[in-house]
């Protein structure tokens, strides 16, 4: 499976556009995208690569991994997938926007789709499993793909970090037992794409992440 990352908004998030080169099945994950130039960007990418979108999927509901999903489902015609924990968050994106002080127009959105722990998302010939991993929000998850040796960590793992848990709905603990439990036990040459920043491995994070 290839990856594609693109970084946009003010906050710098990670958007992701995973796709199989032979059917040119895609999924895109943690749309970020703010104006119509970011926009662009995608719809460019998406056409000159011949790709057939058919998988939006936020890896939690915090403003800015979801400014460009309503218009990747008026778009495209697709669903929002995420977990249903993360619903009072997706609910309440105008009142995200207003705590950062953000002057940005938002919609409130609904998950379509639950995705929880042991769901798997087929791109072409491959497989996403999701893995619940909360702490971040309670409906944070994280896709592991198993035979391309990947995940996409959202804002749970980071380059020698961890996501902050100070946010509506965050636990540090829980996150840490996740990580440890459902991250840590990956193959340590398992590529860490996360919602921010550069990719690592687990590997790297196991010994050397300050908060592991």
């Amino acid at each position: 499976m290839k990856v594609s990352r693109f970084s946009f908004n003010m906050f710098g998030v990670n958007t992701y556009i995973l796709w199989d080169d032979i059917s040119k099945e895609a999924i895109i994950i943690d749309p970020g995208m703010i104006n119509d130039n970011e926009r662009k960007i995608i719809d460019n990418f998406i056409e000159s690569n011949n790709l057939t979108l058919t998988h939006l999927v936020n890896t939690h509901m915090h403003i800015d991994h979801s400014f460009g999903v309503p218009y990747i489902i008026q778009k495209y015609n697709l669903q929002l997938k995420c977990n249903e924990n993360d619903q009072f968050l997706a609910g309440r994106l105008k009142d995200q926007a207003d705590m950062f002080g953000l002057p940005i127009a938002v919609e409130d959105l609904t998950i379509a789709v639950n995705l929880k722990d042991g769901d798997i998302i087929s791109i072409g010939s491959e497989d996403l499993h999701i893995l619940q991993v909360p702490g971040h929000s309670p409906g944070s998850i994280v896709l592991y793909a198993p035979k391309s040796g990947f995940i996409i960590s959202g804002d749970v793992l980071f380059f020698s970090s961890v996501g902050r848990s100070d946010l509506p709905g965050g636990n540090h603990t829980q996150l840490i037992k996740g990580i440890q439990d459902k991250l840590l036990t990956l193959d340590p040459d398992t590529i860490v794409y996360p919602g921010h920043g550069p990719e690592t491995t687990i590997g790297q994070e196991k010994v050397n992440n300050p908060y592991l």
